[in-house]
């Protein structure tokens, strides 16, 4: 069974840090295109930032958190990272991963309409 586990959320002060954790079981990520995305109370699923698999590991990133979160692969763990830095109150949200097999889909994108196996949200809270 696929299935997709987040982990590392918490509270933080405004200007901390969190690395949020996406471990993959049943599959092997690095043949995926994986996506984390959030959904703040009363807004829609925003795409954040997103990896492409193994074969090109291309990389996008939404204007809102482009230069402060970086998106990252351990093959050997299985598992992709997002690490967080410089975060803001609007930050603030439920944070899910997702994935796409690469036979579906050439490279990630950050639209979460096009992946199929999503994990149970890890809550980020940036608040002083």
């Amino acid at each position: 069974q696929l299935q997709l586990v987040e982990s590392g959320g918490g509270l933080v002060q405004p200007g901390g840090s969190l690395r949020l954790s996406c471990a993959a079981s049943g599959f092997t990520l690095n043949s995926y295109n994986i996506l984390w995305l959030r959904q703040a109370p009363g807004k829609g699923r925003e795409g954040v930032s997103c990896i492409s698999s193994s074969s090109s590991d291309t990389t996008y990133y939404a204007d809102s958190v482009k230069g402060r979160f970086t998106i990252s692969r351990d093959n050997a763990k299985n598992t992709v990272y997002l690490q967080m830095n410089g975060l803001k109150p609007e930050d603030t949200a439920v944070y899910y991963c997702a994935a796409k097999s690469r036979l579906l889909l050439n490279v990630c994108v950050l639209s979460a309409f096009h992946y199929d196996y999503w994990g149970q949200g890890t809550q980020v809270t940036v608040s002083s």
